[in-house]
C-alpha cells in the first residue's frame, strides 16, 4: 500500500512554494503583526490564485470541493511559510460552516477573509479586526459574530478576539468542521517542524564551534536525526487523519487527535532542536527563526492542546 501524495499534489505543493518563496514571507509576517496586512493580504491572492482558498468550497460556489489530503498539502506548506491570518480559519473551517450559504463564493476567491470562534476549544477568533466574516459556531449551529476584545497571542501575528453573536443560527456540521481545524494545524505544525529541521540543518553546516562545523558532532546529527524521525511519523497521521475525514470514518475523531498530538511534539522538538542549534541568535525577533518559534508556540493549542487530545486517543481505545 502506497501512502504517499501523487504527482499532481506534489505539483501543487511546488507550485505553493514556488510562490510563497518568492514572496518574503517573514516580511510580511512583521508587517501583519504592525498592523500593516498589505503584503500579506498580496500572499492571500497569491493562494487564491492557486486555488488554496477554494479547496473546501463546493463547486456550485465556484470551489474546487477537493479531498481532504489536497488541503493537507496546501497547509503544510503554509506552516512552512509561516503565512499570516487565519488559515484554519477561513479555508478550512468556514467552508464547512457556510456549505449551503451563498458567501462561499467570496471565499472561494479570495474577496472575503473569515475567522471562527469555536468554544470551548477554539474560544476566541484569529484577526477579526481584518476578517471580513467573523462566525461564531457551536451546538450544531453558526451565527455571525461582531469582534469584542483583543487579546495578545505570543505569536504577534496572530489577533485574538472575543466573538459575540450578531446574527439567526444557521445549522452547521459543527464537529465536522472542529475536525478540519484540528487537522489543518496539525498540517501546518508538520510544516513548521519541517521549515526549523531545514534551518538548522543548514546551520549546522555553517557554525563552527571548538574549531569544527558543529553538524560533523554526533550529538548534533542525532538531535536533528530524531526531529526527522518525528516530522517523519507525524506527517502519516496527518494525511492518514484526512482519509478518515474523506470516508466519514468512525475512527475520526481518534485519528485527527493522534496526529495533532504527534504534529504538536514533532514541531516542538523541531523548535528546541533548531534554537539550540543556533544559539541565542535563533529567538532575537531581526533572525527569522524566530517567527517559526512562536508560531507553533501558538499553534501547539490551538484547536485542542496536546493534553485534551490525547485524552480523546485514550477515550477512543478504551471504547474499541
Amino acid at each position: 500500500m502506497n501512502f504517499e501524495i501523487d504527482e499532481q499534489q506534489r505539483d501543487f505543493a511546488a507550485s505553493i512554494d514556488s510562490a510563497l518563496g518568492a514572496a518574503d514571507l517573514p516580511g510580511a509576517v512583521r508587517a501583519w503583526s504592525s498592523g500593516d496586512t498589505t503584503p500579506g493580504r498580496k500572499v492571500w491572492a497569491q493562494l487564491a490564485e492557486l486555488g488554496v482558498t477554494a479547496l473546501m468550497v463546493p463547486e456550485r460556489f465556484d470551489g474546487i470541493d477537493a479531498h481532504p489530503i489536497d488541503l493537507m498539502v496546501a497547509m503544510e506548506r503554509i506552516g512552512r511559510w509561516c503565512v499570516p491570518g487565519p488559515v484554519t480559519e477561513s479555508i478550512a473551517v468556514a467552508p464547512i460552516l457556510l456549505a449551503d450559504d451563498e458567501r462561499s463564493a467570496a471565499l472561494a476567491s479570495g474577496e472575503l477573509i473569515a475567522t471562527v470562534a469555536l468554544p470551548p476549544l477554539a474560544p476566541r477568533a484569529v484577526d477579526a479586526d481584518i476578517a471580513g466574516l467573523a462566525l461564531l459556531a457551536a451546538d450544531g449551529q453558526v451565527r455571525d459574530g461582531a469582534a469584542g476584545d483583543m487579546h495578545e497571542s505570543i505569536d504577534l501575528s496572530r489577533h485574538l478576539f472575543d466573538i459575540t453573536a450578531s446574527g439567526d443560527p444557521q445549522s452547521a456540521d459543527v464537529s465536522r468542521a472542529f475536525e478540519f481545524g484540528a487537522l489543518t494545524t496539525a498540517a501546518q505544525l508538520v510544516g513548521a517542524g519541517q521549515a526549523m529541521l531545514d534551518a538548522a540543518v543548514d546551520y549546522a553546516k555553517q557554525r563552527s564551534q571548538f574549531g569544527n562545523v558543529i553538524g560533523s558532532y554526533q550529538a548534533i546529527k542525532h538531535k536533528l536525526a530524531d526531529v526527522l524521525i518525528a516530522i517523519e511519523l507525524a506527517r502519516p497521521l496527518v494525511y492518514g487523519a484526512a482519509l478518515s475525514l474523506a470516508a466519514g470514518s468512525t475512527d475520526t475523531a481518534r485519528d485527527v487527535s493522534a496526529a495533532k498530538v504527534a504534529a504538536a511534539d514533532a514541531a516542538l522538538l523541531a523548535a528546541r532542536a533548531a534554537l539550540q542549534t543556533h544559539g541565542a541568535i535563533g529567538f532575537t525577533q531581526e533572525h527569522d527563526l524566530s517567527l517559526l518559534l512562536v508560531r507553533v508556540q501558538a499553534l501547539r493549542p490551538a484547536w485542542g492542546d496536546p493534553t485534551w487530545h490525547r485524552r480523546r486517543v485514550l477515550e477512543a481505545l478504551t471504547h474499541e
